[in-house]
């Protein structure tokens, strides 16, 4: 379903700058299909209702430095409030670790890891454990190949909470 305050334009101007990223005023009303003032407004609007969180450029890493991709899951010993904090607060501060996500069922979080190489990655979860952090166990999966990374569209996400 569509959040409050959100209509036609303002989903066109969001799937725009998710598609394209930042776009000039001109091109921004072209795609939305709006003259540039009043685009470029609602733009300015959905940025400080906190709808766009920031902007960024999909960089082939592969073609700038090796590196090694893990996936990893965890599994605390104890899931009492204080362990998820102090768990997220500690991961949040460690920029090898990209993605992090609580899950539900048997595993308590997904993370997605980059480091150097394996030895790296070692030593980085070394230093998880030793952190005391309440790690029950973890699972390590290494990633051969990109298939797919793209945030979902919020153009099919409306449209498929509407049916």
């Amino acid at each position: 379903m569509k959040k409050p305050g959100l209509d036609a334009t303002d989903i066109r101007i969001l799937s725009a700058v998710q598609k394209h990223g930042q776009l000039s005023k001109t091109r921004l009303a072209e795609i939305v299909n709006l003259s540039p003032t009043p685009c470029w407004a609602r733009l300015t609007r959905l940025r400080e209702a906190g709808f766009i969180l920031g902007y960024h450029a999909d960089i082939a890493l592969d073609r700038v430095v090796d590196f090694t991709q893990v996936i990893v899951t965890v599994s605390l010993s104890h899931h009492r409030k204080a362990d998820f904090d102090r768990f997220e607060a500690l991961i949040k501060g460690i920029d090898e670790i990209t993605h992090c996500v609580a899950t539900g069922g048997g595993m308590d979080y997904v993370m997605h890891v980059f480091t150097a190489n394996l030895a790296a990655f070692q030593d980085l979860m070394e230093q998880l454990l030793a952190a005391d952090l309440g790690i029950d166990r973890y699972m390590t999966y290494i990633a051969t190949r990109r298939i797919k990374s793209q945030p979902p569209g919020v153009a099919m996400l409306l449209a498929r909470a509407a049916n």
